[in-house]
């Protein structure tokens, strides 16, 4: 059995958890309940063992088409072949009370709309990413699959099904114009089937969700250029939103890879501090005020969790847990033969000082756009930056979580210059009591030791860690944050740098951006990756702020190109424009939204001069 590519999937989810959908009618990744939980679908990890919910026409003459439906997260995959047509309607409802929601937690509308077609469905659980033995057994309302731990899945069916060595089957045959309705719910030690909805219940949980998604996005008060993709990236990060805590997950996969082949596989299920600053800036720039406070908020929860001494993680999971232990399942094959595929990140227990930097910024934006900052965090806060300024000159492992030695990484030390910096300008907007003076000579030392140990003469641009000679896109952030002015002599030779080919010492091939050259040794790490879509961003904005808008725009546009068949992104993008990387990613696309925003303020203004 082959692997459908990354980009061949679309997403549905209702802020608990996600599943995507394959254009071949396939849900091949969905953890039930939870973004976090162990799988139940799990076969873009393991074609032969890893669990599938199929539901295509019994041939291979099918051509398909798959589309949102307009402003929604609502999934439909159409399947034209000469016989006929038939599209299938994926969403999770939303909108509703949780129970409400458990109870119909994923639905599948088929519909028949020209013709007939042979249908098939295949329902394939396999627990515990595939670790535990389940039963099936058919019921009048569908099929019940219980593992041998107790946990319970069942499919609501308005066709007769059977059971074929613990798959639920089913070969059917749709008349034109005729509708069946499936949908998935989780079981307790008692529930039984549901009965299936009919035609005239599902239409009401499709308007319920159709309604909510539409609500939600008319919010947006992003009116640029380029209105439809930001439009997505809005509602794809929505989709990321774990609604009890206001967490954000990096990514809702785990170990897909950055390098077909390649051991570079990481489970992206938790919420990184590094996206603060961005997910608050992103979402209040196009109007999503209430996300942005809510994520805030659970940052601001993690600091108050703070005793005295203690440090920050880079991570959590989405409830706020610091244990995130990882391992390996190596029962799975991994995509295409990808291995290991890992739960759980060991990263967690880094030092990576740039954190603070972005935490600050997020926490700066928050008391700017949303609410003042109080006392009791304000406190946190100064003890934070007073733990900055007694071991700021510490080696790291960086923004890129490396797994070879510490660095003295350029990247955090700027960003530990951010932290103190939007500490003093929150101290004197409020006038709240803090030891400025040495927050501000801690902040000047490091700005010194920045330009005159992580330039480097020789290349003319910063470099990835200091005294080094190789180059980290990373530093594109330098005048997104202020840190330097973005036509600084410097950053212009930076910029050029980077803009080079790797064959000519730069990052960047065919205006996609390289994280950084993985044959320096400095990750710790073998293999290839692609092209890091973040830094792809990350350039145009500090292009953009050049002034080199029309070069910025010409990049940004090409790199919408790069989006798969319904606007999302993964991680990366392969030396043959193949999606890499878990999928879709958070940052990819808070960082499209923000090069989307000041790229259009700039060429507004930019077209407006005479």
């Amino acid at each position: 059995m082959s692997y459908l590519p990354i980009e061949e999937y679309g997403l549905i989810g209702n802020m608990h958890t996600v599943a995507l959908v394959g254009t071949n009618g396939a849900i091949d990744w969905f953890c039930p309940e939870r973004f976090d939980a162990p799988s139940v679908f799990a076969r873009i990890l393991d074609a032969e063992q890893g669990g599938t919910f199929l539901i295509a026409p019994q041939t291979e003459r099918a051509t398909h088409k798959q589309f949102y439906w307009p402003d929604t997260n609502v999934l439909v995959t159409r399947f034209l072949c000469e016989d006929g047509v038939v599209e299938i309607v994926d969403y999770m409802p939303v909108g509703l009370p949780y129970e409400q929601m458990r109870d119909r937690w994923l639905i599948r509308r088929v519909k028949m709309v020209r013709g007939s077609l042979p249908m098939q469905l295949v329902c394939q659980p396999a627990f515990n990413y595939a670790r535990e033995r389940h039963q099936t057994t058919i019921t009048a309302n569908g099929a019940v699959f219980r593992s041998a731990r107790g946990a319970g899945l069942a499919l609501a069916s308005p066709l007769p099904l059977t059971d074929e060595n613990g798959m639920a089957t089913a070969a059917f045959h749709l008349a034109e114009g005729e509708t069946a309705v499936f949908s998935l719910h989780m079981l307790a030690d008692t529930d039984e089937c549901r009965p299936a909805l009919s035609p005239a219940e599902e239409r009401a949980y499709f308007e319920q969700t159709v309604g909510y998604w539409r609500r939600w996005l008319n919010q947006c008060t992003y009116t640029g250029r380029w209105r439809e993709i930001v439009y997505r990236s809005a509602l794809a990060l929505k989709l990321l939103t774990y609604a009890p805590t206001g967490a954000i997950v990096a990514a809702p996969t785990t170990s897909l890879p950055e390098g077909i082949g390649g051991t570079r596989n990481w489970d992206y299920r938790y919420t990184w501090l590094r996206d603060a600053a961005f997910t608050v800036y992103g979402f209040i720039r196009i109007g999503f005020t209430e996300e942005a406070m809510a994520f805030a908020e659970w940052v601001e929860a993690r600091m108050r969790e703070m005793g005295t001494g203690d440090t920050l993680q880079i991570m959590y999971t989405i409830d706020g847990q610091r244990d995130i232990e990882e391992y390996t399942l190596d029962h799975l094959a991994g995509y295409c033969d990808s291995k290991p595929v890992r739960i759980g990140n060991a990263a967690h227990t880094q030092l990576q000082l740039d954190i603070y930097g972005e935490l600050m910024d997020a926490l700066y934006l928050y008391n700017k756009y949303a609410e003042p900052v109080d006392y009791d965090l304000w406190v946190k806060i100064v003890q934070m930056l007073d733990w900055v300024c007694e071991n700021w000159q510490l080696k790291d492992k960086g923004i890129w979580e490396i797994r070879g030695e510490d660095r003295a990484f350029v990247y955090s030390k700027v960003m530990l210059w951010v932290a103190l910096d939007r500490g003093i300008r929150l101290a004197d907007k409020r006038s709240l009591p803090a030891p400025v003076d040495r927050w501000r000579t801690t902040r000047d030392t490091i700005y010194n030791e920045v330009l005159a140990r992580g330039w480097n003469d020789q290349i003319e641009a910063f470099t990835q860690y200091y005294d080094g000679d190789t180059l980290d896109a990373a530093n594109l952030i330098m005048p997104l944050v202020f840190f330097m002015s973005p036509r600084d002599p410097r950053m212009l030779k930076t910029l050029e740098a980077i803009n080079r080919t790797p064959e000519n010492g730069g990052l960047v091939s065919d205006s996609l951006v390289f994280r950084y050259n993985t044959d320096s040794g400095v990750d710790g790490i073998e293999g290839e990756e692609g092209t890091f879509n973040m830094c792809t961003f990350w350039l145009v904005e500090a292009l953009t702020r050049a002034g080199r808008v029309e070069e910025a725009r010409l990049i940004f546009e090409q790199m919408l190109s790069y989006a798969n068949h319904v606007g999302l992104y993964a991680e990366e993008t392969g030396f043959h424009g193949e999606a890499l990387g878990n999928f879709p990613q958070a940052f990819t696309h808070l960082s499209l939204i923000s090069a989307a925003f000041n790229l259009n303020r700039a060429l507004e203004g930019h077209h407006r001069q005479p």
